[in-house]
């Protein structure tokens, strides 16, 4: 399986739920995780954590299913682009759910064809506003969202997850 890196941003969590994300993360990664909290001034009472990752192509995906599933917390993971797997960005808000979008080498969101076309016809029909679907295809709801968490962690320490091989 292709090895691939990426980072894992926890942009707000309640305490309590630390320890838990990082038994989530330790389960797929298959190696203890200790991650380093820091207070989140976006949002008071919570804390905040990034560490970058290595592991077989696909963790990303395997990470935000765990960790979507406790519904208050945000956080967003990437996967680069591995040998033969494009990239993946996924993020997450309790407000919004969950946006994944492919990434390419260059780091730009890969939007498949058919839904560029579904989103196309739909906006001829009348049905959406092109502009509006096209936002939503390249999550700007969840940038705008998390602006605020990503900037509040400027400067935080970054620690390194490897998975068990």
């Amino acid at each position: 399986m292709a090895a691939a890196r990426g980072v894992l941003y926890v942009h707000s969590a309640q305490p309590a739920l630390c320890p838990h994300i990082e038994w989530a993360v330790a389960g797929i990664l298959g190696v203890p995780v200790d991650l380093t909290w820091t207070p989140q001034p976006a949002a008071p009472g919570a804390l905040r954590a990034q560490a970058e990752w290595e592991g077989p192509a696909g963790v990303a995906a395997k990470i935000t299913s765990s960790l979507m599933g406790w519904q208050r917390i945000r956080f967003e993971i990437t996967e680069d682009p591995s040998p033969g797997c494009d990239g993946s960005r996924h993020a997450y808000t309790p407000a919004l759910g969950a946006f994944t979008a492919t990434i390419g080498v260059n780091g730009d969101i890969l939007i498949p064809e058919d839904r560029l076309r579904n989103v196309m016809l739909m906006a001829s029909q009348g049905r959406v506003v092109l502009e509006d679907e096209l936002d939503k295809l390249l999550g700007k709801q969840w940038d705008e969202e998390l602006e605020s968490f990503r900037y509040a962690g400027e400067g935080a320490p970054v620690r390194w997850l490897h998975a068990a091989v």
